[in-house]
């Protein structure tokens, strides 16, 4: 399996998609001529800074490869491996381009772009809008154009699917000179949307054209409203803070909130921190960020940080609906929407008003469909692929760069 898997990589063009996080590389490669995109290789970078391992999902590398000592603790040592895995891997060649996950594309980008020097620095600018991701996601972009000069790199944005909502949706209730400056709402999770409304039609067709309500559910959460294959308004906002209580970020807090902090000290980095790190499942649980940790205690306090979540997440599908004018279906999605029965059977509950009729048999299953047949709104649950997104986009952008 593993010599088919280096031979066919080898004969043929590829494409390298990056997600990068503080701690981790997730990886895959894509064959660029077949038009299916299929995937060659996928993998992971993980423990960056502590214990750097590559991972291959392919039962090439079962348990991992250590990092040697000589490629460093940083994202630039552990790409710099990866590079010459990946030369090793395909006989000598390179992939011809490289797509990247960027969270935010700022007021700059409604959609996705080559990147130069123009383009980093403008991204750069975003840092504070989401600094858990913004800083990782350039790492990469930075490493590989001092790496590999002359092959394209492509940046695909959280916030483009979101770009072309209405000013209503986009607007806070601010003066005006601070909308222009780019304070809106931005929302984020848009390449797991737009796998999400590609794949309706193949797999729900009877609610793909109509108001469909998606929970991109994992250590970031948020729900997005989608009318027709397009987006209508979403939970998240000018960052990724806002909406639904995430593994350590609280979702939708009073400013007022941070204002009292403020007043009792605590500066900007400070407030920063706990906003980023040390709130959502894990500040109210005091026990863990996973909820499998949780699910699986015993304790009052991870059962209150659960049912908070669930809570909070019924109110989110109220609320989208409205924007929409109704509901046809509701999509889950992401670590928590994919693999975790008992949470979506928490919100199904409280989403019964709106004609939500949970089937409990095929939601223990993680079935494609989870309401009876009689349900009025039917509810699925879809595994998203962002990295296919983002090696689409890259592929077309690498055609519309050849034929300039």
């Amino acid at each position: 399996m593993t010599e088919t898997i280096m031979t066919e990589t080898a004969m043929t063009e590829t494409i390298l998609v990056i997600n990068a996080g503080s701690s981790s590389i997730k990886f895959q490669l894509f064959d660029a001529a077949d038009g299916t995109l299929p995937v060659r290789l996928r993998g992971r970078i993980e423990g960056i800074g502590t214990t750097p391992r590559l991972v291959v999902q392919d039962g090439s590398q079962d348990g991992g490869v250590p990092l040697p000592a000589e490629s460093g603790d940083g994202v630039p040592g552990a790409l710099a491996f990866l590079g010459a895995w990946l030369r090793e891997r395909l006989g000598g060649a390179m992939p011809v381009a490289v797509g990247h996950r960027v969270v935010h594309g700022g007021p700059a980008y409604d959609t996705h772009v080559a990147v130069d020097d123009a383009v980093i620095g403008t991204l750069e600018t975003y840092v504070p809008l989401a600094p858990l991701h913004q800083p990782n996601n350039l790492a990469p972009i930075r490493t590989i154009r001092k790496l590999l000069p002359d092959v394209l790199q492509v940046a695909c944005f959280d916030t483009a699917f979101h770009r072309h909502h209405s000013e209503l949706a986009d607007r806070y209730a601010i003066p005006d000179a601070l909308y222009q400056e780019g304070v809106r709402r931005y929302s984020f999770h848009g390449l797991s949307y737009e796998y999400i409304a590609g794949r309706l039609p193949d797999l729900a067709p009877e609610i793909a054209g109509g108001r469909v309500v998606v929970a991109h559910l994992g250590s970031g959460a948020s729900m997005c409203a989608i009318r027709d294959g397009r987006s209508v308004d979403s939970t998240m906002g000018f960052t990724a803070l806002d909406g639904l209580p995430m593994g350590t970020r609280p979702g939708q807090l009073d400013p007022g909130v941070v204002l009292y902090l403020m007043d009792k000290g605590m500066d900007a980095r400070a407030i920063e921190r706990l906003l980023y790190h040390d709130c959502g499942l894990k500040g109210l649980s005091g026990i863990s960020n996973d909820v499998r940790d949780l699910l699986a205690s015993t304790d009052p306090r991870a059962r209150l940080a659960l049912e908070c979540f669930a809570y909070r997440a019924s109110l989110a599908i109220g609320s989208l609906a409205a924007a929409m004018g109704g509901i046809d279906g509701l999509v889950f999605t992401a670590g928590i929407g994919e693999r975790a029965p008992a949470i979506r059977k928490a919100i199904a509950e409280r989403a019964r008003w709106l004609g939500f009729d949970l089937d409990e048999a095929a939601n223990a299953a993680n079935a494609l469909c989870i309401t009876t047949p009689d349900s009025r709104v039917k509810g699925c649950v879809i595994p998203t692929d962002e990295e296919r997104m983002i090696a689409l986009h890259t592929r077309k952008i690498l055609r519309r760069h050849r034929s300039a």
